[in-house]
């Protein structure tokens, strides 16, 4: 019998999203189809370094806030 991952929950900007399978940040921005540059992310407030991102494991009811940068004046 093969074990299942449980699924969790997160939000994404304000959205609520299902995450199954292996929960790090770099996973979860490929799929919401983000881009890889231009771009800031925060956890639960903080703000995680990019080099980061593929390690970095998401807990379940994490906040996760991206922002892209603007040019302009």
């Amino acid at each position: 019998m093969t074990e299942r991952s449980a699924v969790m929950r997160i939000e994404l900007n304000g959205e609520s999203r299902e995450i199954d399978g292996e929960p790090l940040l770099a996973r979860v921005l490929t799929e919401a189809g983000l881009p890889e540059r231009g771009i800031a992310v925060a956890v639960d407030g903080e703000v995680v370094p990019r080099a980061t991102w593929p390690q970095h494991r998401l807990a379940d009811g994490a906040r996760v806030e991206v922002l892209t940068a603007v040019q302009g004046g």
